[in-house]
């Protein structure tokens, strides 16, 4: 019984979003269900997998928190 996590950063990938979509959440859920079951042969019926969304400033690159990072990658860029 495989268990997949996957951590996705809360933001809408559309303007006036602020989370991953339901139908985004259920084609991630397949695919990785899919892929267990081609790479492993785990069946889908016993596969789990698990979507957590953090918050931004939950989330860091560069020694970053995200919104940070992209500010200051903005700023470079202008």
């Amino acid at each position: 019984m495989p268990i997949v996590t996957i951590q996705v950063t809360r933001e809408g990938n559309t303007p006036g979003t602020n989370a991953v979509t339901a139908e985004e959440k259920r084609q991630l859920i397949k695919g990785a269900s899919q892929l267990l079951l081609d790479v492993l042969n785990k069946p889908v019926d016993t596969t789990f997998v698990v979507i957590q969304e953090v918050d931004l400033d939950n989330w860091g690159v560069g020694g970053l928190t995200v919104p940070e990072y992209r500010r200051q990658k903005q700023a470079k860029e202008s």
